[in-house]
């Protein structure tokens, strides 16, 4: 590395993706882009670990750039998709903490003493996720046919004023009673997929304008799954999908993922209540 080089290296900004313990095969790491902008990633040393990291122009990336860029819905995919790439980049050989999106240091100094400062938390989560994936799962309510548009023309006389009444009020009643069945069965899912699983949380559900569906969504969470105990988890979400098994709600799954939401490292290294981590 020329001076020039080394002095960028050593003050300029970086973009760090992950955490292990065994860094990444170099000619895997060289053939990953992260983000388009900054140069190949690299491996840096810190304390017992390895951060996976890319140096990146501080014209787009300082605080005040980045926050701007990240408020672009385009820019931020963009920005997700290259912070994902590091981060499978960096899992090659053992488990990772995959780091939040765009954390940043300047200079390889400040990165190495901020990722060993952590090393005890860091070390808790790398046992933690050894060996372990994450499953997605989302569930909604089942999206029942359009209703036809409701009588909204007032009664010409008492009796049709009662029985209009009578109608809007039993369907206030069944939607509430169809709303109540979906959240049961919703929970009843998480259930089960527990009984699979060494830890869950739960997410805050997304708004109908994010899942493009009319039917809300119930639950959305996350489960921790030993790769030992992968098919006993996919075969309780088939059965739990399965025609008529959940009518009120419909189920839907992704992964195997990286664990990105057992990965807290800025957080407590004893799991809540809702995460449940069992060694």
């Amino acid at each position: 590395m020329s001076t020039t080089a080394a002095t960028t290296a050593a003050t300029g900004i970086l973009c760090a993706f992950a955490v292990t313990r065994t860094p990444p095969d170099p000619a895997g790491l060289a053939s990953v882009r992260g983000h388009e902008e900054g140069g190949p990633l690299r491996v840096l040393r810190a304390g017992g670990l390895y951060l996976v990291v890319q140096d990146v122009p501080a014209a787009l990336f300082d605080e005040e750039a980045l926050t701007e860029r990240l408020n672009r819905p385009d820019d931020l995919e963009r920005c997700a998709r290259a912070h994902h790439r590091g981060v499978e980049a960096a899992a090659g050989r053992g488990p990772v903490v995959p780091l939040p999106m765009a954390t940043l240091y300047r200079g390889d100094l400040t990165a190495a003493r901020a990722v060993a400062a952590r090393q005890p938390v860091l070390d808790t989560l790398l046992d933690r996720l050894r060996d372990r994936t994450e499953w997605a799962v989302k569930v909604h309510a089942a999206e029942s046919a359009p209703q036809p548009a409701a009588d909204t023309a007032a009664p010409s006389d008492a009796g049709g004023g009662r029985a209009y009444l009578g109608r809007a009020s039993a369907r206030r009643r069944d939607r509430r009673t169809a709303h109540g069945r979906a959240l049961a069965e919703a929970e009843a899912v998480d259930a089960e997929l527990r009984c699979h699983a060494v830890a869950t949380t739960r997410h805050r559900p997304q708004s109908e304008r994010l899942t493009g569906r009319r039917a809300p969504q119930l639950l959305n969470a996350a489960y921790l799954v030993d790769d030992a105990r992968r098919t006993a988890f996919t075969e309780a979400l088939a059965r739990l999908a399965a025609d008529g098994r959940c009518p009120a709600v419909r189920v839907d799954a992704s992964g195997p993922w990286i664990p990105y939401s057992f990965a807290r490292w800025d957080e407590d290294p004893q799991a809540g209540p809702e995460q449940e981590v069992r060694p």
